[in-house]
Parts: structure tokens; sequence; C-alpha cells
């Protein structure tokens, strides 16, 4: 893994990784994607009970290397996504909670990948936008899937098809963002929050996250299936049991 392109810190069951390439405001390359990877399958992430992804220096992150895209053919573009283009899917598959840590710039594929998160933590002076429709593509690591089942088709469109930036309020304002901090406050925030959730069930958290997942995506019988087999399976698990013989004395 590159030092120089992902930083990797764990304390108390948190695991922070750091997007770290500020000289280009952490523009996400293949390399960085890769590092990404590495991290996620990595013995500090697979074990953490929450997972915080921040940005060093004055971005969280201006978005996808765009100078990585050039000439690229059909056969090179499918090779990117079974390389190193998956690594959003691996974020939002993540069985522990997951946080963004959001200041200053946040755009087309760094935004795409704090929607890959469960919460987003964006300071005041965070910056937020889909520029792809103006560079002649579209936000393909997850994000017109994700902002769509988010804000819905018509914000979804103004949002992607008018490329046009928005501020913490606004982001706050549409459900892209779950909490506006000041400015300078978004990460010392998202670590708060990863306390809270690192200190509930871990069983609990994960099935419920997954359950939510699901439903999301499933009929009203699924997933109400779903939710009551989950809880079948977690009335059985010692935290479950500690905290039932243990409630109302």
């Amino acid at each position: 893994m590159s030092a120089q392109l992902l930083g990797v810190e764990r304390e108390q069951g948190i695991c922070v990784l750091r997007l770290s390439r500020p000289e280009k405001l952490n523009a996400i390359s293949a390399a960085m994607e890769c590092a990404l990877g590495e991290a996620l399958a990595s013995d500090a992430v697979r074990t953490s009970a929450c997972v915080v992804v921040s940005g060093e220096g004055r971005a969280f992150s201006a978005g996808a290397d765009i100078g990585e895209f050039e000439d690229r053919s059909p056969e090179d573009v499918l090779r990117y996504y079974r390389e190193t283009g998956g690594v959003y899917e691996e974020l939002a598959a993540l069985p522990q909670p997951t946080i963004a840590a959001i200041h200053g710039y946040c755009l087309g594929g760094a935004l795409e990948l704090a929607l890959a998160l469960d919460f987003r933590i964006a300071d005041e002076t965070a910056v937020f936008g889909f520029p792809e429709v103006g560079l002649g593509i579209l936000a393909s690591s997850g994000g017109v899937h994700r902002a769509t089942r988010l804000l819905g088709p018509a914000r979804a469109k103004e949002l992607m098809l008018l490329g046009e930036r928005f501020g913490a309020e606004e982001a706050r304002a549409a459900g892209v963002v779950t909490e506006v901090v000041p400015a300078g406050q978004a990460l010392p925030r998202a670590l708060k929050l990863a306390q809270r959730l690192a200190a509930l069930p871990p069983d609990a958290v994960t099935v419920t996250k997954q359950a939510i997942d699901a439903a999301a995506h499933s009929p009203r019988e699924a997933a109400l299936l779903i939710e009551r087999l989950a809880y079948a399976a977690l009335a059985q698990t010692q935290a479950a049991r500690e905290a039932a013989s243990g409630f109302g004395r």
C-alpha cells in the first residue's frame, strides 16, 4: 500500500482512512483506488468496529483524476472496473458502519465515494457537485444509482444534468449529508459518532445495516421477512440475552 496516497490509522476499534494526495487536492487516481482496496482487505479495517474516510489538506477530494481517462478504449474501461473501479462497491459492502468526514471540495468521484458510505459529516466549507455530464461522461461509480435512490429521480437529474456546485447546508437539505458542523470539525465529529457506533453490539449493528440496505431494494413482503429472520438470529446472541436479562432491574 502506498503511504503517499492513503493513510491508515487505527485507534480504539476505529479505523481512519485518509486520502493523501494533497498537492492534487486528493484527486482519486487508479493507484489511490488500489491503495484503498488493499486497505479494505487489511486487518486494520476488517477487525474495526467503524471506518472513517477523510481527506488530507484543503479538501476531502476534488474527484477522479481526469487525466487518467484520456484515450481510454472500451476495453480499458472494462479493465478499470475489473481492477480498481470496483472499490466503491467494496466500501459500500463493508459490514461495519462507515462515515465520510468532508471538508472543502467533494466533487464527482469523491462524492460518489462519500455516497457509498453510511454517514456523511460535512463542515461548512464543503462544496459538492457532479461535473461528469459537462465532461461528456456520467457518474459511473455507483453515483447515478445512489443519488437516485437517496434523492429521488427529479433531484438527481437536477444535480447531475445541470452540474451546479452546492454547499453544505444545501447538501443537508437535500439529504446528501447527515450533519453540518463548523469548519475544521468534520473529522472530530465523525470520530465521536464512530465511538458511539463502536460501543453498540457489533452483530446488531452489522445485521441492521445489512437489513436496511436489503430493504431499500426489496418488496414489502421480502423486507418484512428479512427483518423478522434477522431478529430471530439476533435474539439468540449473547448481547441480546444479556440485555434482556438485565432489562428492568
